[in-house]
């Protein structure tokens, strides 16, 4: 979908990397023996006796979803194939093995229990989550497609001035700002690309470029959790929040935004302090040139007034009653009747992340639909549980499974686990501000996860620029993701424990 953004060099860069990287020949033994071993792993537990998983009344349906879940984990962690790929295996795997539509042997409800919904299982592509998805996909394109996103960053960057750290926080701000209806990585490569003049204008000797450098991605990761659209994982969290047949708390976009903001803000600032402290300026002023151009005509004012409608709508759902999910096809309908977008802009969505995202609702709808998450609630003391180990556990380990493989991946592994064991523990989790405090938390720790270039694409982005070395995106990373955990559930707790989530 990048390829419409300024900057669009440095995305195909970075995917021609992740790519080189993955299919060298020098590394298809290696990932034909993890995909031998994937194999063998799930192959074991599809065909394992039903005692060895110690829950009671488990069905073959149930227990081929447990080994569809491993070969989902398995595939994500070691990136055997692209993300969006197992989870199109995902779904596949659910409608021949576990649906009221799969191979008629295999699928006889009498001899291997409760079936999914075929429909269901299908319907997953079109949850309410990824209209949320496509709506901020379409914004973002038709806000470049008539260059909204340039003049808006050069109108938001003026009253900066000219002074090195000033124009730092300037970037700064605009980059977290973009991110909350933007995805991270064209934002990213977008504001990189409106750096380059800055960068010739400081000394190779200065430490001003690596701030600079540093600036985009830790903005662009942080600002994408000021929103539910922001980032995948905030999307995620929302879903299973809101979900009508689960935990249905109603939490909407303006509600999101009114606690998380603050949040954002203050990371930001602390983001640019650091920055500047830790790579001062030796040269004290510089002068911004962005090139780009809005054009001036029927469809950019359509854009305009469409764009300000939708954020109006989104702050104000409790008020008017449409939820944030129809909101989000409002500028897609605007847009598509007033032909601001296009056939061929339709093809610019980012249908990887849909997929990756809808493969992990797939493996949620299997967990509740089959029963599975029922009976393991039953058989596991999930009550038990200490709700301080659970938050704390839960952070840690999304943490850093988000460092190396995608936050969506880690964010849809482990948001349905998280959902069955937060709905078992029932009002013992009051104590640590309820289940919103541990699913919300796993969506901060996902967007706080930037300590490798590989962490995030903006990371890898930044990186690519040569201007950064790992040991100083690391070290700062390193820095922003605690104090961003740390941080993020203080105010989830606070919030919680006031009952004001």
């Amino acid at each position: 979908m990048f390829h419409i953004y300024k900057g669009y060099e440095l995305v195909e860069a970075y995917h021609n990397m992740r790519s080189n990287r993955r299919f060298h020949p020098s590394g298809a033994f290696k990932k034909t023996a993890q995909a031998i071993i994937v194999l063998i792993v799930t192959l074991l537990l599809w065909n394992a006796p039903a005692s060895v998983f110690g829950i009671d009344g488990l069905t073959v349906v149930q227990q081929r979803i447990i080994a569809i879940f491993a070969f989902a984990t398995l595939m994500w962690i070691l990136e055997v194939v692209s993300s969006w790929a197992t989870s199109v295996a995902i779904i596949g795997l659910m409608l021949v093995f576990c649906s009221d539509s799969g191979i008629k042997w295999m699928c006889d409800p009498e001899q291997v229990g409760d079936l999914l919904s075929y429909k269901s299982v299908m319907a997953t592509f079109a949850d309410p989550v990824i209209m949320l998805f496509i709506g901020g996909f379409i914004l973002a394109i038709a806000a470049t497609k008539t260059g909204l996103d340039a003049q808006l960053a050069k109108v938001l960057l003026k009253p900066f001035g000219n002074k090195s750290e000033n124009v730092l926080l300037g970037f700064i701000l605009i980059t977290g700002l973009f991110s909350m209806f933007v995805s991270n990585t064209a934002t990213a490569a977008m504001m990189l690309t409106f750096l380059t003049p800055v960068f010739r204008q400081l000394p190779p000797e200065g430490k001003g470029r690596i701030a600079m450098a540093l600036s985009i991605p830790l903005a662009a990761n942080l600002g994408g959790m000021g929103t539910p659209i922001g980032t995948p994982p905030n999307t995620i969290a929302l879903k299973y929040l809101n979900d009508p047949e689960g935990l249905n708390m109603g939490l909407g976009f303006g509600e999101w935004m009114m606690f998380m903001m603050p949040l954002v803000v203050i990371l930001l600032l602390v983001g640019w302090w650091l920055l500047k402290t830790m790579f001062p300026f030796s040269q004290k002023t510089v002068e911004l040139e962005i090139e780009g151009e809005m054009k001036k005509d029927f469809h950019t004012y359509i854009v305009i007034i469409t764009f300000f409608l939708t954020v109006a709508l989104w702050l104000l759902d409790t008020l008017t009653g449409i939820n944030s999910y129809t909101v989000a096809l409002v500028p897609f309908v605007i847009f598509a009747l007033t032909g601001v977008i296009t056939k061929r802009d339709l093809e610019q969505i980012n249908w990887s992340v849909i997929w990756m995202v809808a493969g992990g609702f797939a493996l949620g709808y299997g967990l509740n639909a089959s029963g599975l998450a029922a009976n393991a609630v039953k058989s596991i003391p999930f009550g038990e549980f200490s709700p301080l180990l659970i938050l704390v556990l839960s952070g840690i380990i999304c943490y850093l499974l988000s460092n190396f493989i995608s936050n969506s991946a880690t964010a849809a592994l482990l948001m349905p686990i998280l959902a069955v064991v937060c709905s078992a523990m029932g009002d013992k989790l009051d104590a640590i501000g309820g289940t919103s405090t541990v699913l919300i938390g796993v969506a901060i720790a996902a967007s706080s996860a930037m300590v490798l270039p590989i962490s995030t694409p903006p990371n890898a982005l930044a990186y690519a620029t040569n201007l950064v070395q790992q040991k100083d995106m690391s070290k700062m990373g390193l820095i922003m993701g605690i104090l961003s955990m740390v941080l993020g559930y203080i105010l989830l707790y606070m919030l919680g424990t006031m009952h004001m989530l």
